[in-house]
């Protein structure tokens, strides 16, 4: 008799937990495959609009890349970046490496999405969707992506100049600043990768060329070949040259800023940074040749991963944008 009660005792608990479970996934926690009722071509109508786009400009790939990025550490994943307010447009001008183009593709595939699955897909999921399928479309890393994500209703330019971290930065400030996020060392150093592919201003580095410390010095910490060759390329207050940030591979996504940040030729002081701390050198030069490809491709997903995870909104919180540069 104990047993019998005992059993549906835990047949009841085991009931309720299952039951709580379903309520949280349908209240719209991450996962992967988060519309596959809802909208079960999702991914595949963005990666349609992605590969097609990166067939024919390549280039297009980073700033895509770039944009899930800074919206992630900007207000968490929620696609305010898009959003087309004053201020964001002031964010878009002061944020590096974004383009109008990019904005351009993000709405060529949410105006897809809204014709097959109107007000279904967020277009938090669809930077997100992005990110992986530009690295992918450039023979780089894959992984799958979670989603669930809802649409903020916020653009502030304050919070992006206070949560993005700057080119110039420390390796004590970037630490800091990914752990804020709830990120580690390792993931610092493995989404600075991301830098394979790409170009910047010179505006971003010029300074470590013609005037480190303000006595018209260059910075010690940069290969002194590498500056003679990146000043041939940027003079003094040039604003408008770019220069590749993985020169000779800027449009492959591979391990080779790894070998460049190992040979201090890293284009930015974060860059160089990553020398400075025991945990993140270590990853750099156990991956500067082409043995650590696999895994650095394997990290790369799993750091998207965490960083697509950063302040989300989901359920009922936020919204679904119809169109990704204005709130419903």
């Amino acid at each position: 008799m104990a047993t019998s009660k005992l059993l549906s005792y835990l047949f009841l608990q085991l009931t309720f937990l299952l039951f709580v479970l379903d309520l949280a996934n349908a209240q719209g926690g991450l996962n992967v495959g988060f519309y596959a009722k809802s909208c079960p071509k999702a991914e595949d109508i963005v990666k349609k609009v992605i590969f097609q786009t990166i067939s024919t400009t390549p280039s297009l790939a980073a700033p895509l890349l770039r944009m899930h990025f800074h919206d992630c550490f900007v207000r968490g994943c929620e696609g305010s970046i898009l959003l087309n307010s004053s201020t964001n447009q002031a964010e878009k001008d002061a944020v590096p490496n974004l383009s109008l183009r990019g904005f351009q593709i993000i709405d060529k595939a949410k105006s897809a999405l809204e014709k097959a699955c109107p007000g279904v897909v967020s277009c938090a999921d669809v930077l997100a969707i992005t990110a992986r399928d530009v690295v992918s479309a450039l023979n780089g890393a894959h992984w799958n992506v979670e989603t669930g994500r809802r649409d903020g209703r916020v653009s502030n330019i304050t919070e992006a100049f206070m949560n993005l971290l700057p080119p110039t930065a420390n390796i004590t400030i970037l630490k800091a600043g990914f752990a804020r996020k709830g990120l580690s060392a390792k993931d610092l150093v493995v989404l600075s990768g991301g830098h394979t592919i790409g170009t910047s201003h010179c505006t971003a580095f010029s300074n470590r060329l013609y005037n480190f410390t303000g006595k018209g010095d260059t910075d010690p910490t940069l290969d002194p070949n590498y500056i003679a060759r990146l000043k041939l390329k940027c003079k003094p207050n040039d604003q408008k040259t770019l220069v590749e940030m993985d020169p000779g591979s800027f449009k492959t996504f591979d391990q080779t800023y790894f070998t460049l940040v190992s040979k201090r030729r890293g284009l930015f002081q974060s860059d160089a940074a990553l020398l400075d701390d025991s945990e993140t050198k270590a990853y750099v030069q156990s991956h500067a040749a082409a043995v650590g490809k696999s895994s650095f491709f394997k990290d790369f997903g799993v750091s998207m991963v965490n960083m697509g995870r950063i302040g989300v909104l989901t359920g009922n919180a936020g919204e679904i944008r119809k169109v990704c540069s204005k709130i419903n």
